[in-house]
């Protein structure tokens, strides 16, 4: 799905949370993003969290610190955080609208940048960290609902020649990032019932309905569920990637022995 298709689809669709289809989630791997952000921040810290949505995962989970800006391009969905806002009472936390490719905030200013499931640009995600920074990732891959998106034809990435994971190794890697480390994350998602597991479809681009006004295809999405319900509740395989980089401090080089590393 192209940035702008999504803009517009989202914007129609309003206000929405992740939480109202009643998802229940099995991880098949150890990497964790909340670990991490826990692991690497302190009181001081100042994170900035792109592709933020509605808010939900960073007002529950991020740790308190000095400051945490969260960022989407979707006005509707930084409206909704900013109401999620309200209702916890945290503080130093603020959202805005930003476009990931066109990032409006200061250089070596951050101690983390988190991004999930969103595009991102590493050159500028560099610039906007504090050297020793750190970069954290979390992505949807190629395979993620891949048996779903086989029976549809269709779906995100699906005719990707090299899956997202790859493209953003090394994107990061020619950013300058050091100590970059990828991982494959596999989780099972269970849902309730077909209109929960609907309601997902509509409003997730797993099969880019929103694109040339494709539809879910009721036959299409009955048969899905047919073969994927496991004790009354539809089964659904995804596919993420965890991502971890550092931005290098500066370089130092020896004078005695003309050694180049970093301090």
């Amino acid at each position: 799905m192209s940035q702008n298709n999504a803009l517009d689809y989202y914007g129609k669709l309003g206000n929405w949370s992740f939480d109202e289809f009643g998802i229940r989630t099995e991880s098949l791997t150890s990497w964790d993003l909340n670990e991490l952000i826990n692991k690497f921040a302190d009181p001081k810290s100042r994170i900035l969290d792109l592709g933020t949505g509605g808010g939900e995962k960073l007002l529950e989970n991020y740790p308190d610190c000095e400051e945490i800006l969260g960022t989407d391009f979707s006005p509707e969905m930084v409206g909704t955080a900013r109401k999620n806002l309200q209702k916890c009472g945290r503080k130093n936390i603020s959202f805005k609208v930003m476009d990931n490719l066109h990032m409006e905030v200061p250089d070596d200013y951050f101690d983390i940048v988190v991004a999930r499931h969103t595009i991102t640009d590493p050159k500028q995600i560099i610039s906007s960290l504090k050297p020793g920074g750190h970069l954290l990732i979390r992505g949807v891959d190629k395979y993620d609902c891949w048996s779903l998106k086989m029976l549809y034809g269709r779906g995100q990435a699906y005719e990707d020649a090299v899956p997202v994971s790859i493209r953003d190794y090394e994107a990061v890697l020619e950013a300058g990032f050091s100590d970059v480390e990828l991982v494959p994350i596999h989780e099972r998602e269970f849902f309730l019932d077909a209109d929960a597991f609907r309601a997902f479809l509509e409003k997730v681009p797993v099969i880019n309905i929103c694109d040339e006004d494709r539809s879910l295809e009721e036959d299409t999405l009955r048969k899905y569920i047919e073969d994927n319900t496991y004790g009354g509740q539809i089964r659904l395989l995804r596919s993420y990637y965890g991502l971890t980089a550092v931005k290098p401090v500066a370089k130092n080089v020896c004078k005695q022995c003309g050694y180049l590393g970093y301090t």
